[in-house]
């Protein structure tokens, strides 16, 4: 989760944004076996906005959660150790009995199989993964450059490189596909006219018209999972094979 996102003032606890996108995260979390504790490694995490709803929403199933981010200073990293909310410039060098979290990351590297070979050769035991990807390159525009991405996923390059670093895949699928007509028709408008300054496209709304669109969009998160048509955001979670 890219902290640029939320530099123009957006609150990720009341944003629509992070409101919805964190409950398919927390229902699959939910789903897994509680016959063991979980780690929850949160590489690329930020804020480390999603690792604490996790850990807030099941405190008994989990152990730690490892917030993963290079721009982590020592000073943040010095004040993290003894608390749950372990912050770390590196990934693990054992992951185990994990749910390993990806949420908007891979799309800022330029070679995503290498983290997720990385990820894979230090992983043993019981692990899982969670991993969201801005979706359709026919949604570029200036918010993506704003933020250093590479590309953008559909459903079949997602699953193309997951299966060639050898993790299964229990589902993928495509969020936000209720705002997705809107949200071409917005960025096609945008980039008739390129402007001079790339930027966020997160912004604070009035709190009736974020509660409207957090609505739309809870109802999306939790009733459109088998949606492989279209959306703004594509979803895949599964297992963690060595």
């Amino acid at each position: 989760m890219d902290i640029k996102e939320i530099s123009s003032g957006v609150d990720q606890n009341t944003h629509w944004y992070y409101q919805s996108k964190k409950i398919p995260l927390l229902n699959y979390f939910e789903s897994l076996s509680t016959d063991i504790k979980y780690d929850i490694i949160d590489v690329g995490s930020g804020t480390g906005f999603f690792a604490e709803e996790i850990l807030n929403a099941f405190p008994q199933k989990i152990n730690n959660c490892y917030l993963i981010d290079t721009e982590y200073t020592e000073e943040e990293i010095q004040k993290s150790s003894g608390t749950r909310l372990i912050k770390q410039n590196k990934i693990p060098d054992l992951i185990s009995n994990s749910l390993v979290v990806m949420m908007d990351v891979l799309e800022h590297l330029e070679d995503d199989k290498k983290m997720l070979d990385e990820i894979r050769a230090n992983a043993k035991g019981q692990n899982y993964f969670f991993i969201t990807v801005p979706a359709f390159k026919s949604l570029w525009s200036a918010h993506d450059e704003y933020l250093c991405h590479y590309r953008r996923y559909t459903i079949p390059s997602l699953k193309k490189v997951l299966v060639e670093s050898n993790y299964k895949i229990t589902s993928t699928y495509y969020l936000y596909g209720i705002l997705f007509p809107l949200v071409w028709l917005s960025r096609r408008i945008s980039n008739l006219v390129p402007s001079k300054e790339v930027k966020s496209e997160m912004k604070p709304l009035h709190p009736i018209l974020n509660k409207i669109i957090f609505s739309i969009c809870r109802f999306d998160a939790n009733y459109l999972t088998k949606n492989k048509l279209m959306g703004v955001t594509c979803i895949a979670f599964g297992k963690i094979i060595k």
